[in-house]
């Protein structure tokens, strides 16, 4: 990682920095509601299981309405213009949500918080500020900004919730949205020509190709189940800790013990997943600890010690996943096709949060607590199934790699001569770009005859 950064030009460290941080806050903002929102619903006018669990999930709906609109509109009116009208609406969210005395007027609130939908936005601004060799990192710092802000949400949540209440919560993530766009316009350095970016945004002509692959449709169907499940046992989880006879400002420790005690246990599992090609092992096992973890707390044994043992064995499970699935995504997608493929993958996962929301809202309006367990195991267990019989995904990688002058007039030769190197899978050329989208398997490439044939020679 130390060689990396000191590659990185001051822009792009300053730009990879402020939008992960943007990225990480506008979900930290989504995710603290998760743990308090059920608990503290008894004061709000008209809640009812089932509207508790739309205004979790309904986010999700909005979200996943409004991100490829967002995405191509900054590719005409600039990324920080849209970036920036979408935070505005995410703060007018919370907001409105911190107002709202009833059900209704926080589902609205969710709703229009989902419609701050810049997620694609950043990324093709992070895509915009960072040359192609250490784009790659940039991204990763994204997902990796994510995951820390979804384990901080959990603490942090119910601490605020306990202090300043469920509209507290709200105010923050308003207050915490506006530091975001002062990091934007001040700390995010100007943005170069808006450019497209096959790795990153959507390319509409490769939209049909993505979505008829049943490998990337196994990928899109678990991260849509992976986010069902997690919304819908939020409407039940917090009373599982309640009824244990945790206080609810003692719930942060009790989520703060268990996210750190799962991210221990997952880490040895990524390395034996990506150093020992087990992916397809490492996945079937995490649908297999969520679908235990899910039948023990719908159980009668779901208390006291088992009711951490089981949560912890779901996070464990739901973090390994995070990890591995869009590691996955980018193995299997063409040449040229990752950020298409990315963009049905995330709607995937919004999608998911919407329908799980309401799903756990209506199993534990009809059945109880238990319901929304067992029904969520039963749906797990399903997805198992489909997920059997997954072929291991190849040990690819994305390279790209630029063109010069020369290059691009020869270009037909030379994806001849790409299509020969050992260890080149697939190759895309897009001379509008003046870039080439290679795929390669690390394992067998001939990086001497690669890097011999991509150096322009010297005049």
């Amino acid at each position: 990682m130390r060689k990396v950064s000191a590659l990185l030009l001051a822009s792009e460290r300053r730009a990879i920095s402020g939008l992960a941080g943007l990225y990480a806050s506008r979900m930290l903002g989504l995710f603290m509601v998760l743990p308090v929102l059920a608990l503290y619903a008894d004061k709000l006018e008209g809640a009812t299981p089932l509207l508790i669990g739309v205004a979790l999930g309904i986010y999700g709906l909005s979200q996943a309405t409004l991100q490829i609109p967002f995405g191509l509109l900054s590719d005409r009116i600039g990324r920080k213009r849209v970036i920036a009208m979408g935070l505005i609406i995410f703060a007018l969210g919370s907001v409105v949500a911190a107002l709202s005395d009833t059900i209704l007027g926080v589902i609205a609130g969710r709703a229009l918080q989902g419609g701050g939908a810049v997620a694609a936005a950043i990324m093709a601004l992070l895509a915009d500020q960072t040359r192609e060799e250490i784009r790659t990192a940039a991204m990763a710092t994204i997902g990796l900004s994510i995951g820390v802000s979804f384990a901080i949400a959990m603490v942090l949540g119910p601490w605020l919730a306990a202090w300043a209440g469920l509209s507290g919560v709200f105010w923050f993530t308003a207050v915490l949205t506006l530091v975001g766009l002062l990091v934007l316009w001040r700390w995010v350095p100007a943005a170069p020509r808006r450019r497209q970016h096959r790795d990153v945004g959507m390319d509409r002509q490769q939209f049909k190709s993505v979505i008829t692959r049943a490998d990337l449709w196994r990928l899109d169907l678990s991260i849509f189940a992976l986010h069902l499940v997690l919304m819908a046992i939020f409407v039940a989880v917090p009373f599982r800790l309640l009824n244990t006879g945790i206080a609810i400002e003692y719930h942060g420790l009790a989520y703060l013990g268990i996210m750190a005690l799962s991210f221990v246990a997952m880490v040895p599992l990524i390395i034996l997943a990506e150093k020992q090609q087990r992916m397809r092992l490492m996945c079937l096992l995490a649908i297999g600890a969520i679908v235990v973890s899910l039948t023990g707390l719908g159980l009668p044994l779901s208390s006291g010690y088992w009711l951490f043992v089981w949560l912890l064995l779901f996070f464990t499970g739901f973090n390994l996943l995070e990890a591995t699935l869009p590691s996955m995504l980018s193995k299997l997608a063409p040449a040229g096709a990752k950020g298409t493929a990315m963009g049905v993958y995330s709607t995937s996962q919004f999608l998911g949060a919407f329908l799980g929301g309401t799903l756990g809202g209506l199993l534990a309006h009809y059945g109880g607590l238990n319901a929304v367990f067992v029904g969520c195991a039963v749906l797990a267990l399903g997805w198992l199934i489909v997920m059997w019989k997954m072929p291991s995904p190849p040990p690819l990688s994305s390279e790209v790699v630029a063109l010069d002058d020369a290059q691009v007039d020869a270009l037909d030769l030379l994806m001849e001569r790409l299509a020969e190197v050992v260890g080149v899978e697939d190759v895309m050329a897009v001379p509008e770009e003046r870039l080439v989208y290679l795929k390669v398997n690390r394992q067998q490439l001939d990086q001497a005859a690669l890097t011999k044939l991509m150096t322009p020679p010297k005049s």
